[in-house]
Parts: C-alpha cells; structure tokens; sequence
C-alpha cells in the first residue's frame, strides 16, 4: 500500500518519526515553533494524516502514532522521483546524482557492493 504524501503532511509524520507517539497539542506547539503553523493548520493537516491511514490516534489526549515508515516514505517519495523524472530508470537517477562527482574510493567500494547486492537478489543497503 502506498500513500501519497504531501509536504505538510511529512512535517508532521517528521516530529512522529523524531518524537514517537505524540499528542495533537504537542504536535502542534512543535510546529509553531518550527515554521509558525497555527493550531488549526495543524490540526487540519493531522486530519489529513488520519484520513490516509500514514496515522492514528488514541484517546486521551489524542494522541498520534504513525502508521507510514520514514523508509516507506522515503521509498515512496524516491519511487515518485524516478517515475516522473527518469521514467521508472533507476539507473538514470544514479547517473544524474553521481555527474560530475567526485567518488572517494570508500563511496565507490560501498556502490559496488550495493550492485553485487542488487545481482544476488538482495537490496538491502550496504554497511
């Protein structure tokens, strides 16, 4: 199941994904404080949240959990990315991302280990 995710939307699943369980009230203080949303903004957005399953609440206090990953977002997002701007070649975001770069000799080994990885069947991130 993937769930789209809008900006506002990753703000708050971000001071879940930071904090864990959180009450509407806390969340909404945390906001203020970093980009100066209202309450009701926030809570708008939460509602949102609730409204595509990324999170739940429990009562009392409503308190917020998540129900999305920051990876699954993160996977989500990426999958986005390379669709609408690479369409659906991975290869050519990994391309876009390494022109002109220089590589350390470190960063080159952990890439070839990633694509033995990939060969074998197993996608996990190298350590």
């Amino acid at each position: 199941m993937t769930i789209k995710l809008f900006d506002s939307e990753l703000k708050v699943l971000d001071i879940l994904w930071r904090h864990g369980d959180t009450t509407a009230k806390r969340i909404a203080e945390l906001l203020k404080e970093q980009i100066g949303w209202s309450k009701t903004t926030t809570y708008t957005v939460i509602k949102k949240c609730l409204d595509k399953g990324a999170i739940e609440r429990s009562d009392p206090d409503f308190v917020c959990r998540p129900l999305v990953t920051k990876e699954q977002a993160q996977q989500a997002e990426t999958a986005e990315l390379i669709d609408r701007m690479y369409d659906g070649a991975a290869d050519r975001l990994i391309a876009s991302l390494l022109d002109g770069k220089r590589l350390t000799t470190a960063e080159i080994e952990r890439l070839k280990r990633l694509v033995d990885r990939l060969e074998a069947g197993d996608g996990h991130e190298p350590d």
